[in-house]
């Protein structure tokens, strides 16, 4: 898989003329909690060339692929990604984190790290997760069976909502260290979780099953409670975007000599 990522990088600079800034693992894999079969989910931020900026005529700032049975794979344009950033953009923040890295320039993710505590938003970040969280649960886990798999779509996201309610920080990518930190008071769900990430890591895709009444309890009482809490968040400060037009100017100098 590691070849087919690198040719299919090496296709999208050819093809559309952009030099990839980064390429990072995201989803399942990124996250820790992985199936045999889970698909790869490659993310990338890409640089178009100075004269493509420059042009009356606005390109794209989204690459995608269609989807196949292995690979997910989409980028975004650095201009966009900076504008994601100041609004705080919770994914953007992952992929910058993610620690399966398929390229990478040198030291670009880390200026991004650094500026991005500037930009901080932590009622953005909630919000976010607090959708992601109540939509798949909606969705998949209020029947009599689930997909037992969807738990974790729905544990990981209300787990980073709990870390946001308590530090002033982007939560933690993997699974395992929200886990850790945000229920240790909870050995009782600590426990049942841990048991459906084993199965889930050494086997495939789980299958429908019972819902696991602990665990649906749990998560609708902190649906309710972190909807009350988000309700009362003050907005989120407006920042400067110099930094980021530095930091964009910096990148089409360095990677394609501009000045």
């Amino acid at each position: 898989m590691q070849q087919m990522i690198q040719q299919k990088l090496d296709e999208i600079e050819q093809t559309h003329r952009v030099k990839i800034l980064f390429a990072i693992e995201s989803g399942s894999r990124a996250w820790g909690f992985p199936s045999k079969d889970s698909d790869y989910d490659v993310r990338f931020v890409y640089l178009q060339r100075p004269q493509d900026y420059l042009s009356i005529e606005k390109k794209r700032d989204v690459i995608e692929y269609p989807v196949t049975d292995l690979l997910d794979v989409n980028g975004w344009d650095l201009r966009k990604a900076l504008g994601l950033l100041r609004k705080y953009n919770p994914s953007l923040m992952e992929w910058l984190d993610s620690p399966i890295v398929y390229r990478e320039q040198p030291t670009i993710r880390q200026e991004l790290r650094e500026i991005r505590s500037a930009f901080f938003g932590r009622r953005t970040a909630l919000h976010h997760y607090l959708s992601m969280a109540a939509s798949n649960y909606r969705d998949y886990l209020k029947g009599e069976t689930v997909k037992a798999k969807k738990y974790f779509y729905v544990l990981r996201p209300i787990l980073a909502c709990l870390w946001l309610q308590r530090e002033t920080s982007q939560p933690p990518l993997e699974f395992q260290t929200l886990l850790a930190t945000q229920l240790a008071d909870r050995p009782d769900l600590t426990a049942q979780i841990e048991a459906l990430l084993e199965r889930k890591i050494a086997g495939g895709e789980l299958d429908l099953e019972a819902r696991l009444d602990d665990l649906n309890q749990f998560i609708e009482t902190s649906l309710r409670e972190l909807t009350d809490y988000a309700r009362q968040m003050p907005s989120d400060p407006v920042c400067e975007l110099e930094r980021l037009n530095e930091l964009f100017r910096a990148q089409l100098k360095t990677i394609w000599g501009f000045r």
